[in-house]
Formats: structure tokens, C-alpha cells, sequence
């Protein structure tokens, strides 16, 4: 068993790693913009992680999911997604495209992790709560493999009933967030060292480096990675004040 991944701050990796490690110690987990990812559906049984948006699935997911169509007839996947607080039918919205490829959905896991959006003040927590959200996370994805070597796959995500609240609680609302890739990306100049860590560290190759300052295109499948790794706090997208840059590291500190 392999699993693929898209992680921007760090939780989904978290996430699906240690699932991954409770199921198949011989696994690997790669990410999804990695030359490694294609070679690593190669498998029996996979696993695709992703964060939620707004109810939907991330577009670069989506674009590895049609780009490598052939792959998918009759091979079994599990899905996980990793939510701030709602997620609908987080899993379900990849699950339905994989279907039309032939795939096989085994179950699907849908987890609280602390937010991740530095640049929004909802979901806001602070240290002892993120503290306890990890930990219950981490507990429920143990949990899950536990069932799951069992024959007993979590279907979290994956009904009508989940469907109907994906659409109606957020994807209708926020649609056009979802629908493609996005320009929004928003850099300081004033701010911008031109260090290149954003670009490094972006899946889609959005953020090039120009005259010593950092610019962005209209590719950003809003992980935030990019955001939440600036040295100097210099990039925003969904609002326009960077609060904080909420990496699955800065949050597990709490609970060494």
C-alpha cells in the first residue's frame, strides 16, 4: 500500500503518514506534485490525501486524478481528507471522480486538524486547543486503521446524506473558489526579500522569483503552503492581514 498526498501546512502529511504506518510499514507516502507520484499508484491499494476547501477537493488533485486516468480502473483507494472544521463530503467529491475512472473506493476518513489559513481569523485556536485537536486526531487515525486491518473501512464522506451537506453547506456558496486554479496570490513587495522559499515549496510551480522579488501567476491550488513558510510574512490570499502561519509544526510544538 502506497498513498499519494497534497499538503500545504503540514497536516494532511501528518495525517496519512501515520496512517500509512499503522497499515504498511513497507509503504510510501509521496507527495502529489512529486516525480515519485505516478510510480507510486503503482500499487494494490492507495491512499489519496488531500485538505479540504470549501467542501471540494484541491484542483491540483483533481488534475493528478484525470491526468492519470488510465491508472485507476479496479484499483482500490482510500481517501482522507483534513478539515479546519467542516468538510461535507470531503472524500466523497474525489471518490466520485475516481469512480468514473473504474476505481474502487474502499472508505473514507475525514480528520479535524488545527487551521491552516494564517490569513482569516475563524477557526482560531490557541495552543492547548490545537494541542487537543491533534490529539484526537491522531487517535481517530489509529482508531481507523485499526477497523480498516479488520475489513472494516471508515465511509466517512462518502453518502448522500454527506453529499447533500458538502453542497448545500459550502461548495454551492463558494463554488467559483473551487472550480480551477487561482490568481489571487497577494505579495508585498515591500516585504519580499526574494529569498525563493515560496517558490520551492509551491506544487504547481506558481511563484517565480523576479528581480529579486517574488510573483505569482494564476496556478495556486490554495495550500497555502507558500503563506504559511515566509520568512517575512509577505503573502496572503483569502484575506488580505496575515494573523499567523499555522504549520503542522508550529502547532505540534504545543504538544511536546
Amino acid at each position: 500500500m502506497n498513498a499519494v498526498y497534497l499538503s500545504g501546512t503540514g497536516n494532511s502529511k501528518h495525517a496519512v503518514t501515520l496512517l500509512l504506518s499503522e497499515l504498511d510499514a513497507n509503504g510510501r507516502a509521496v507527495p502529489v506534485e512529486s516525480a515519485d507520484a505516478g510510480e507510486a499508484i503503482n500499487c494494490g491499494e492507495l491512499i489519496i490525501a488531500y485538505p479540504t476547501q470549501f467542501s471540494n477537493i484541491p484542483y491540483l488533485i483533481r488534475d493528478f486524478i484525470n491526468e492519470h486516468a488510465d491508472s485507476w480502473k479496479g484499483k482500490k483507494i482510500f481517501l482522507i481528507t483534513t478539515m479546519g472544521l467542516f468538510a461535507g463530503d470531503g472524500t466523497g467529491c474525489a471518490a466520485r471522480l475516481l469512480k468514473k475512472y473504474g476505481a474502487e473506493i474502499t472508505g473514507g476518513l475525514q480528520i479535524v486538524m488545527p487551521d491552516s489559513i494564517g490569513d482569516c481569523k475563524a477557526l482560531k485556536k490557541s495552543k492547548e486547543q490545537n494541542k487537543a485537536i491533534i490529539e484526537k486526531a491522531d487517535k481517530r487515525i489509529i482508531e481507523a486503521a485499526k477497523k480498516i486491518r479488520e475489513g472494516n473501512y471508515p465511509k466517512e464522506g462518502l453518502s448522500f446524506a454527506a453529499h447533500l451537506a458538502g453542497l448545500f453547506g459550502q461548495r454551492l456558496w463558494f463554488y467559483n473558489k473551487t472550480t480551477g486554479y487561482t490568481d489571487k496570490v497577494k505579495i508585498d513587495p515591500e516585504k519580499c526579500i526574494g529569498c525563493g522559499i515560496c517558490a520551492n515549496n509551491c506544487p504547481t510551480q506558481n511563484i517565480t522569483v523576479k528581480d529579486g522579488k517574488a510573483a505569482a501567476s494564476s496556478k495556486c491550488t490554495m495550500c497555502y503552503r507558500c503563506i504559511d513558510h515566509c520568512p517575512k510574512q509577505a503573502m496572503t490570499l483569502l484575506g488580505k492581514t496575515l494573523y499567523e502561519q499555522p504549520t503542522f509544526e508550529k502547532n505540534a510544538q504545543s504538544t511536546l
